[in-house]
Order: C-alpha cells, then sequence, then structure tokens
C-alpha cells in the first residue's frame, strides 16, 4: 500500500516536472536556450525533493494505519473470546441442571414403579375380597329366601312396589306444597307488580306532588273564580286540564292534576287571574296561553341551565327542551332533573377514575331519565322511551344504549352502560335523596341486620348497597347447603312482612365450605 501511495505521488510529481519542463523549454526558446535549462533543471530538482518529502509522509500514515488496524483487530479478537468463554459457562450450567433434572425424573420414575406396584397388589386384595363377600352374599340370600319362603325376584318385586307407593305419596305432598308455595309467591309478585304502577303515580307522597295549593286575597274571590253557573271555573279546567277544587279551606285553593306541566300551567294562570282580578272566559284563554308560553320559556331555561351546569354541548333543542320537563317531575319525592345533574357528576367521577371519556359518561347520565318527560303520555319503560328518544334526535349508539339499558332491559353493550346504572342507583340511594333522613335511614340499616340475626345459624349480616342488600353470613356446621337456600327464603319474607321500603331488598346467605388435605 505505501508503495502504491509512492508511485502515485511520483507520478503525480514528475507529471508535474514535466509541465514545468514544457513551460521552462517555451521561455528557453522565447528567453533563449541557456538560461532555460538552468531553470528547467533547478525546477527538476525542487520537484523530486517534494516528491520524497511526500513519500516519506505517506509511509508514516501508512505505517500508523496499520498499528490501528491491528489494535483493533485484536480488540474484537478479545471481545469474541470473552462472549465464547461467556457461552461455555452458561452452557455448562444448563447441562448440570439438565442432568440434575434426568436424576429427578429417574427417581419419580421408580417411585411411580413402586406405588403401582403396590397399587396391583392392594387391587388384587379387593378382589379376593369381593370374591368372598360376594359368596358370603349369596349364602346369606339362599338363607333368607329359605326363612321367608320368598324367592329373590318376589322379594325384590315387593320391595319396588312398597318404594314406588311411598314415593307417589312423598311425590302428592311436595306437589301441595309446591302449588301452595308457587300460588303465594305468584300473589306476592302480583301485589309487587301493582305497587310498583301504583308508584308511579300515587305513594306517600302522592298529596304534595300532585297538587298545588294557591293562596287567594280574600274568600270573595272563590265567587269570582267560581263564576256565574260554574262558567269561569269550568272554562279554566277545560283550558288547561286539571281539577279545581274549591272547599272550606279559608283563602285557599287547590289544583290537582298528575301531569306536572298542565298544573304548573294552571297555578301561573291562575295567579295572573286572581292579581288581575278581571275573570271571564275570553280572558282566560288569553291568560292560559300567556302561561303556557311562561312555563315552555321556563322549561327551556332550566334544560340549558342543566346542560352547561354539567358542561355537555350539541344536545339536540327537543331533547333540551324534555331535559327542562324533568324540573316538574318528581321519583320518591327526588326532583329528576337535580338526580340527573347529580348522575352525571357521579358517572363522570366515576369515568375519569376508570380512564374513561369524562364527558361522553356525564351526557349519558345527564339524559338517562329523559324518557320520565314523557311517561304520561307514551306507554312503556321510561328507559325504553329515552334510548328511542336519544336515537331520533341524533345521539350516538353507545349514549342510546346507556339509556336505554340502565335499568337492565336490555344489553349493555358498552362500559357506559354499567356506569349510568352505578350512578343512578348512588344517586337515588344516598341518604336524604329520597326524603329518608340520616336517621331513618340507619334505623332502616339496623332492622335489616337485626331481621338477618334473628334467624338459626346466623353468624354475621351487613346491609351493604344502601340497604338494597343483605348479605348473611351462616355456621357452616349449624346450616347446609339446602338449609341456605331455604333461609335466604325466610329471610327475604321475613322482611317484606316486617319492612316498608321502596324497591326491592336482595338477601344473599353466605356459606364458606372449606376443603383440606395434606400432602406426603
Amino acid at each position: 500500500m505505501v508503495l502504491v501511495i509512492g508511485m502515485a505521488l511520483g507520478l503525480a510529481i514528475g507529471g508535474a516536472a514535466i509541465f514545468l519542463f514544457m513551460q521552462a523549454r517555451e521561455r528557453q526558446q522565447a528567453a533563449g536556450v541557456g538560461a532555460a535549462a538552468e531553470k528547467a533543471a533547478e525546477l527538476i530538482k525542487d520537484a523530486q525533493a517534494r516528491s520524497e518529502l511526500l513519500i516519506k509522509e505517506a509511509e508514516v500514515k501508512a505505517k500508523d494505519l496499520m498499528i490501528g488496524a491491528r489494535a483493533d483487530a485484536e480488540r474484537e479478537s478479545r471481545e469474541r473470546r470473552r462472549e465464547l468463554t461467556a457461552l461455555e459457562s452458561k452452557l455448562q450450567s444448563r447441562e448440570e441442571a439438565f442432568e440434575k433434572r434426568v436424576e429427578s425424573f429417574e427417581r419419580r420414575e421408580a417411585d411411580l414403579n413402586r406405588r403401582d406396584q403396590s397399587l396391583k397388589a392392594r387391587e388384587k386384595l379387593l378382589d379376593d375380597k369381593e370374591a368372598e363377600r360376594q359368596a358370603l352374599v349369596d349364602e346369606a340370600r339362599a338363607r333368607l329366601e329359605a326363612v321367608a319362603g320368598l324367592t329373590r325376584e318376589e322379594a325384590k318385586r315387593s320391595l319396588i312396589d312398597e318404594m314406588v307407593a311411598q314415593a307417589r305419596h312423598d311425590a302428592a305432598r311436595h306437589i301441595r306444597v309446591v302449588e301452595e308455595e308457587a300460588r303465594e309467591e305468584a300473589e306476592r309478585r302480583a301485589k309487587r307488580i301493582i305497587s310498583i304502577a301504583i308508584e308511579r303515580l300515587a305513594g306517600e307522597f302522592v298529596t304534595e306532588r300532585t297538587v298545588a295549593v294557591l293562596a287567594l286575597p280574600s274568600d270573595e274571590m272563590k265567587g269570582r273564580i267560581i263564576g256565574r253557573e260554574g262558567r269561569n271555573i269550568r272554562a279554566i279546567e277545560a283550558a288547561t286540564g286539571v281539577d279545581i277544587i274549591i272547599d272550606d279551606t279559608p283563602e285557599a285553593v287547590v289544583i290537582s292534576c298528575h301531569n306536572p306541566i298542565r298544573r304548573e300551567i294552571a297555578r301561573v294562570a291562575m295567579e295572573q287571574l286572581i292579581s288581575d282580578g278581571r275573570i271571564h272566559p275570553g280572558r282566560i284563554e288569553e291568560v292560559v296561553r300567556k302561561a303556557e308560553q311562561r312555563v315552555e320559556e321556563s322549561i327551556r331555561e332550566a334544560g340549558q341551565r342543566a346542560i352547561l351546569e354539567v358542561g355537555v354541548h350539541g344536545v339536540h333543542p327537543e331533547l333540551v327542551k324534555l331535559l327542562g320537563m324533568l324540573k316538574y317531575r318528581y321519583s320518591y319525592a327526588q326532583n329528576v332533573l337535580t338526580h340527573s345533574i347529580e348522575a352525571a357528576f357521579i358517572c363522570g367521577a366515576m369515568a375519569a377514575e376508570l380512564g374513561l371519556n369524562e364527558k361522553q359518561a356525564r351526557r349519558a347520565a345527564l339524559l338517562h331519565d329523559i324518557g320520565k318527560a314523557l311517561t304520561h303520555e307514551i306507554e312503556g319503560s321510561h328507559a325504553l322511551i329515552g334510548g328511542e328518544l336519544a336515537r331520533k334526535y341524533g345521539e350516538s349508539a353507545k349514549i342510546v344504549n346507556a339509556i336505554a339499558a340502565h335499568h337492565e332491559e336490555v344489553k349493555a353493550e358498552t362500559i357506559l352502560a354499567p356506569l349510568v346504572d352505578a350512578a343512578d342507583a348512588l344517586s337515588g340511594a344516598r341518604p336524604g335523596a329520597r326524603r329518608e333522613v340520616l336517621e331513618s335511614y340507619v334505623k332502616r340499616l339496623e332492622d335489616l341486620e337485626a331481621i338477618a340475626k334473628s334467624f338459626r345459624g346466623v353468624d354475621k349480616c351487613f346491609a351493604v348497597q344502601a340497604g338494597r342488600e343483605m348479605r348473611v353470613i351462616v355456621e357452616p356446621n349449624q346450616v347446609s347447603d339446602d338449609d341456605a337456600v331455604m333461609l335466604a327464603r325466610d329471610v327475604a319474607k321475613k322482611i317484606e312482612t316486617d319492612m316498608t321500603y321502596p324497591g326491592q331488598i336482595k338477601v344473599t346467605v353466605i356459606r364458606e365450605t372449606r376443603a383440606t388435605e395434606v400432602a406426603r
């Protein structure tokens, strides 16, 4: 490599010298042959000296490169030797482990062979004992047949007939018991279904939530409201669709209607008529129209305020209106709009903890009871009605499914549906949400636990899920698995008989079963 670099440098320098010589020769021809020759000789000598210097520098650089390459090669060789050494030690350790496993397998195989021989010996002993037992049974049967005067087949037939008769008797008794229980259960469930249907329009709070009491400036106003031959009161009832009750209550009139929107319109119209003083059929129709506009505006404002408070956007105007109508709806004395807002915040918090879309969860929970706005006009479950409304007004499939499935009437397709269901239950079950102060709430939980503890074999009991579920832990040596089923049924029946509560209470009996074995 050094010679190649030197030759290349020599050729380059020679070319340069020739080029200089040619230039000198031209100058010599122009200025004179003698002077040009001397100048060319000096240039050639100078060029040769420079080429020798360049050759030496190239040789030095080539030696440095060779030394560096040799050092790199030695370093790479050492690294490879170290890797090979590590691989050898690793392979050696694996080989030792493999030999140990082989030895272990051999020991296990020998142990299994010994056990196999022992089992064969036991099996032979059992076969001998079985043959001996069969011989004794045949001998005993022959003696019994001789004493009883019956053959084996005759005795067997007699025993079977007796067992069939006893089984028929027991079956008839059990069928009668089952029929009675089924009749009682059907009656209980029918009463429960009727009570649930009644609760939608009537309950402990029905008087407060289906009527409005309007104060009058004087009892003289009652006559003006009634009008000549009752034409004013009939006009009010016809225009608003409510019942106006005027009785002996001083300076008060009662507006009764199950539809809260109509009741509110009638209340606003009556207040306007009383303050104005002009009460006649023509004026009544005009005031009722204005009251309808005011109530509709109030509904829209309530819906928009709820949406802004929860922080959702892009809700269809019709859904906003339906949401505002929930301001006048109550469930177990809990305002449905307030409950929806509360459930939205709870659902959003749970979604945030799970790393899900918080705004989507809030949106679904805010709209989950939207169907209650139309349960007076449309038959069916409010969850299914709400799902259809959400689909109609452009909500996403996840929101629609969460609304329709929050009472498990349809199958949940996403995690959003159980979240909304849980938020709905939490908002409704918290103490104080549904006309239940803390003292009565704690007292109801204590009563539930006392009822469960009154049964034999109960070790511990806990009221969970805000009193909607009872978990009863029993002593396994006192209560069997079959008894646990009956205990759950008895506890549920006693709760139904002794207590009054909204919704339903689930009773779960827990019996611990332990299986223990010793490895030798």
